[in-house]
């Protein structure tokens, strides 16, 4: 092997649905798991969520109770402002993400030889083979399908909605039929509530040998499975499924992966990291490759962080489509998700798509654009009812229906998260900053947002303005007792997103109002021990064991402080860094720290914040990823931020400037970086380091002058747009 190899294979099949192998075309995913003559099939939808009553919830009207909630959060009387913003009280949570059902395939035993399984990262398969034996499956993006072949001879395929957690009230009904000449496997399951929706639906075409016995399909040789999903809202809509698979009655297996991996391979193929890993290594199966990392868990081990970063990436295109990943991805085995399986909007969302534009998947970008697209409007709605605003209020947590905002407690007092839109909307400003392409609507939404923040932008004390309410989530400044109460005054973060929207409406409008609004603005605050602080107010007091980090905000990903231009800001940025505890080591705590610390140029601190989650038994034996050590709940937080802390460390750019090594990981010497975009519309088409040395080629989109820096030196080059130039520098 003379590369990377972009797969991973095992010896040995998944014991339960979280070792499960994953394939998904971003709006269906599949989960292979089980033996090989009893193996299961999970199918997933990404709009499969369950009803719980929220699907009508909006936010509350609060607007008239400001006046009140300043007073008192301004007098120091936060804990009542609290319980005023949380409405009335009680804490809702979005629709659920639920797994619709699983394909089954059984069949007699019999003695098993050669075993393997695996996940083909190129073509998006997954493939089962022993002696004698075998399945394939993939999820099409271009046909919207489902597609198993079997080749094992007799076998027995039925549906079961026999998942772990499933709800006593939900029904299924399954039913094998012949229809035109075509044998079907059909899955109906009802929800047990009167909602919006009614229920969802999985349609199978089998071909091949095969004959209805009962519910279930015999199948004698060779075979093909095409299966198709639907959630309707108000009856069943079979016909409609039916037509479509009818279309495919003559399809071929290797057509319709032919078509798939058109779309599928050259996406996943853009990016490429060498790690300069022997080939030996590169040869292991999974487990081996996880239990070396195990071994040495205070070392990173470059074979196991080279398969993660390309598993990374083809599990976050594979999640990405109608839909960007939700807190699970596109997979979930068990009806029991933790956090509703939602999109968590104050961290993971944003985390999981750190990676999207820098690591050229504008699939995954597009994705989340659509979105927003579809809650905009509800954006505003709770900017009006909640502040009587203009602009844009969005929720910390989404199950994709809709974008109010109703997940409120004292305790989670999220009317209070007033920089959300910004957050939400910066990867698409940010896919302008790397590919050069028009705003287009964006531009609108973020004008909106620079709206929004200067009419709940309010006079403080003494002639001062800020933001009152304010929410860094999901803490808040400790009372004297040492408990968190979360209303407060100037969120670090509230401040560096309205700084930086009043500049980008400034520069998209040509309004002079924007630069008077930001000068009312409060500056960052540090403290007597030179760190910069979460709130901009006197007096406040952290819980720096906390998860989050959001007062980072303008180090990443705005990169308004950064080590060349606000050095002093930088400092206090890394001291505050370094002083937050680990909490309960959450993958997107140590993931969001790690961001921070590249921004900052601090390699050691990134390998430090990598190595808890790669030395701390967080990845299952599909690399999927867990939220907590011990592989304890499934979430993609890691397995899909991470890519994104590896290209940070190894290449930064923004407008005429770009950075090489700017935080080189001391566990991974020498290596090659190839194909990553950056802010200021530059490719890396290669990047080779080594000790002592680093190496680039690079094309700009534009003519300029560039500035190329490293730790070995500077450089200042012209650039002609369209044209390669290479760069060295050595110690």
């Amino acid at each position: 092997m003379t590369g990377p190899v972009h797969r991973i294979w095992d010896t040995v099949p998944a014991a339960d649905w979280q070792d499960a192998l994953l394939a998904g075309n971003g709006e269906y995913g599949i989960m292979v798991h089980g033996d090989p003559y009893a193996e299961r099939i999970v199918i997933n939808h990404h709009r499969f969520v369950l009803p719980n009553g929220t699907h009508d919830a909006r936010a509350p009207h609060l607007a008239a109770l400001l006046p009140r909630i300043r007073r008192l959060i301004l007098a120091d009387r936060r804990a009542a402002a609290s319980r005023l913003l949380a409405g009335d009280g009680v804490l809702r949570w979005t629709q659920s993400f639920h797994p619709g059902f699983a394909l089954t395939v059984d069949a007699d035993d019999a003695p098993v030889a050669d075993y393997r399984r695996y996940t083909d990262f190129d073509t998006g398969e997954v493939v089962v083979r022993w002696a004698g034996g075998g399945r394939r499956s993939f999820v099409s993006r271009t046909d919207r399908l489902v597609v198993t072949r079997l080749d094992m001879g007799v076998c027995r395929v039925g549906v079961t909605g026999d998942l772990p957690g499933r709800p006593a009230g939900l029904r299924y009904a399954v039913s094998a039929y012949r229809r035109d000449g075509l044998v079907f496997l059909r899955v109906r399951a009802r929800y047990p509530t009167v909602s919006a929706a009614y229920g969802f639906e999985g349609l199978t075409l089998l071909r091949g040998a095969v004959e209805i016995d009962g519910d279930v399909v015999r199948v004698d040789g060779p075979a093909l499975l095409l299966t198709v999903l639907d959630r309707p809202q108000d009856r069943w809509r079979t016909g409609g499924l039916v037509r479509r698979l009818t279309r495919y009655r003559q399809a071929r297996y290797d057509d319709l992966l032919a078509r798939h991996a058109a779309r599928h391979t050259p996406a996943y193929r853009r990016v490429e990291l060498d790690l300069a890993v022997p080939a030996a290594q590169r040869a292991l199966p999974v487990g081996e490759l996880l239990a070396r990392q195990a071994a040495d868990p205070r070392t990173l081990d470059a074979a196991f962080v080279e398969r993660l970063f390309h598993a990374g990436r083809y599990l976050l295109l594979s999640a990405s489509g109608v839909l960007p990943p939700r807190l699970t991805g596109l997979w979930l085995g068990s009806w029991d998700a933790a956090w509703a399986g939602d999109f968590t909007t104050d961290a993971n969302l944003n985390l999981q798509l750190a990676s999207a534009n820098l690591a050229a998947l504008p699939e995954v970008t597009a994705a989340h654009a659509r979105l927003v697209r579809a809650q905009v409007g509800h954006w505003r709605r709770n900017a009006r009812a909640i502040y009587g605003a203009r602009g844009l209020l969005a929720p910390s947590r989404t199950d994709g229906e809709h974008g109010h905002l109703f997940h409120m407690h004292p305790d989670w007092p999220f009317a209070a998260w007033l920089p959300g839109a910004h957050w939400l909307l910066f990867p698409l400003y940010e896919r302008h900053l790397v590919t050069g392409a028009p705003l287009g609507e964006v531009a609108g939404w973020l004008v909106e947002v620079a709206e929004f923040f200067a009419d709940v932008l309010t006079s403080t004390a003494g002639g001062r303005w800020g933001f009152v309410p304010s929410y860094s989530a999901e803490t808040g400044p400790l009372d004297p007792a040492g408990t968190a109460v979360p209303a407060a005054v100037n969120a670090t973060m509230d401040i560096a997103a309205a700084r930086h929207a009043f500049a980008v409406a400034a520069a998209l409008t040509g309004e002079r109002r924007w630069a008077r609004l930001a000068a009312r603005l409060p500056p960052y605050r540090v403290d007597d021990d030179g760190a910069l602080t979460e709130w901009a107010w006197p007096g406040y007091r952290a819980d720096e064991d906390h998860r989050h980090v959001s007062h980072l905000y303008p180090v990443w990903p705005l990169g308004e402080i950064n080590p060349e231009d606000t050095p002093e800001l930088a400092t206090a940025a890394h001291r505050a860094l370094r002083r937050r505890g680990d909490e309960n080591l959450s993958a997107h705590g140590s993931l969001h720290r790690a961001l921070a610390a590249a921004r900052l140029h601090d390699g050691p601190l990134v390998e430090a914040n990598l190595l808890k989650i790669v030395g701390n038994d967080m990845f299952f034996r599909s690399l999927m990823s867990a939220h907590n050590p011990g592989r304890v709940t499934y979430n993609a937080d890691a397995a899909h931020a991470l890519p994104a802390v590896l290209i940070e460390s190894l290449v930064q750019g923004r407008s005429g400037r770009l950075r090489l090594l700017p935080a080189p990981l001391p566990g991974l010497p020498r290596g090659t970086l190839r194909g990553v975009c950056l802010p200021g519309r530059v490719t890396v088409e290669e990047v080779t380091w080594r000790p002592g040395s680093v190496r680039a080629r690079l094309v700009s989109a534009l003519t300029r002058r560039l500035r190329v820096g490293s730790p070995y030196g500077e450089t200042v080059r012209q650039v002609t747009a369209g044209e390669p130039i290479e760069v060295s520098f050595t110690r």
